[in-house]
């Protein structure tokens, strides 16, 4: 079973060599597991000093210049990355030094599976950088999933994952519907149930060997993607069994594993893979970092067949933060340098390295799709859609065992009905029992 701990960097770790040439790709690494060690940096007898970034995955500093143009600009800089490819690695070994006081980098990235757990139980120990930065630049909500309750944020965001909807064109009208971006998005706009109603139509004439959708989770990680209530209120307090947003998302889910619109594939598997060359699936829930993963295993084939249109609801997928922990060193010089790396123009480059979604909506309207992308996704105004989705995002509040919760939910419960055939009150009871082991209950 994959970790759901594995950022969504690492489960495309296999395939950004080859993505070079795309719009939105998945983060790789550039280093084992293990990664380096993080000491925080240090001065030398000729004045200059040295800082630690500590980061998981590629998050594309390197890839795109930008330690390089820093220390252009201060000269007195030096900058070294530490790179460990795991979240799962990365993090743990991330709290330990945090909570021994030592050990950090000058500036630590944070996954958004991590946030939460930052913020409630570390927040001591990062500098709060909203005394240093203009909040404004920065989503909303992308903020306040950095901030504690006495206001103090302890990170300044990077990258979001906006969803849209990846589909077949091709498939849509040998299937009898519309293929129109814009009037399939009417179509289900603002909710969920609606997709799935579309599948239903799809269903009813499919071309041979295609469904309308990859997985039953899948539809399930969109629509919770969107919703207000996750598995935490505000307080702190469990609430996944009565929240709203896990049921909408939840009966979705159930509709499709029900019925014969799934093609039952696990993401980021091999089969789910192929079946991106095969053309199975007609539809699938893409984030923006999606898009370059999807070229890649489509290949040559899909070009011009596949298109995009805004998803039923604004949602996110992914995403991170970089702090500044209170034991560096050198903290006057590692807050200058998160500023810099996460100002719009900054986040501008990396989108043009490796396409990861900025934060900052002001650098929205300078970025531009590589051409081969957007003509490989029928000329869709990909940043327009995705910038939309990223703006209208509710505010989402997530708690230290979201993940796995979220994990018990799609990999038992859903997988229980759409691989099993077991019902979905079978399926209910079985996460339920996983969800209950997870928070030690």
């Amino acid at each position: 079973m994959r970790s759901a701990r594995t950022s969504r960097r690492a489960m495309t770790f296999a395939v950004v060599a080859a993505l070079a040439t795309g719009l939105l790709a998945g983060c790789a690494s550039d280093d084992d597991d293990g990664g380096s060690g993080g000491a925080g940096g240090s001065g030398d007898k000729k004045g200059s000093t040295t800082l630690t970034v500590g980061t998981f995955g590629t998050f594309g500093y390197k890839q795109a210049g930008l330690y390089d143009e820093y220390m252009k600009l201060h000269k007195n800089i030096t900058i070294k990355e530490n790179v460990t490819t795991r979240t799962d690695v990365y993090w743990p070994k991330t709290l330990t030094r945090l909570q021994a006081g030592s050990g950090t980098d000058d500036v630590q990235a944070i996954e958004i599976g991590n946030i939460t757990e930052a913020v409630q139980t570390q927040a001591a120990k990062f500098v709060d950088l909203g005394k240093e930065v203009d909040k404004s630049q920065w989503l909303d909500w992308k903020n306040k999933q950095a901030t504690t309750k006495d206001g103090k944020l302890i990170g300044l965001g990077t990258d979001v994952g906006p969803m849209a909807i990846c589909y077949r064109k091709d498939l849509f009208k040998k299937a009898g519907l519309p293929t129109d971006r814009t009037k399939l998005a009417e179509l289900w706009k603002g909710d969920w149930a609606k997709y799935v109603d579309v599948g239903k139509d799809y269903m009813k004439k499919a071309p041979d060997g295609t469904k309308f959708v990859d997985s039953a989770s899948s539809v399930y990680n969109a629509a919770l993607g969107g919703a207000k209530d996750r598995y935490y209120d505000k307080s702190g307090k469990v609430i996944w069994d009565k929240s709203q947003g896990v049921q909408d998302s939840w009966d979705a889910a159930m509709e499709v594993a029900t019925s014969d619109m799934s093609a039952k594939l696990k993401q980021f598997d091999k089969p789910w893979d192929q079946g991106y060359a095969n053309g199975t699936f007609a539809t699938v829930a893409c984030p923006a970092w999606m898009i370059g993963y999807i070229q890649e295993k489509s290949g040559d084939s899909g070009k011009g067949k596949w298109d995009v249109a805004a998803a039923p609801t604004a949602a996110n997928w992914g995403g991170s933060f970089i702090g500044v922990p209170t034991a560096s060193k050198n903290q006057k010089e590692a807050i200058a340098l998160a500023k810099w790396l996460t100002a719009p123009e900054q986040q501008a480059k990396v989108f043009g390295k490796q396409a990861s979604f900025p934060s900052t909506p002001s650098a929205y309207s300078t970025l531009k799709p590589k051409a081969d992308t957007t003509a490989y996704f029928s000329d869709a105004p990909l940043t327009q859609i995705f910038s939309d989705s990223a703006k209208t995002i509710p505010v989402q509040i997530f708690g230290v065992k979201d993940q796995p919760i979220n994990t018990a939910i799609t990999d038992t419960g859903i997988l229980q009905v759409e691989q099993k055939g077991k019902s979905p009150e079978q399926g209910w009871d079985a996460a339920t029992n996983e969800v209950k082991d997870v928070l030690g209950q």
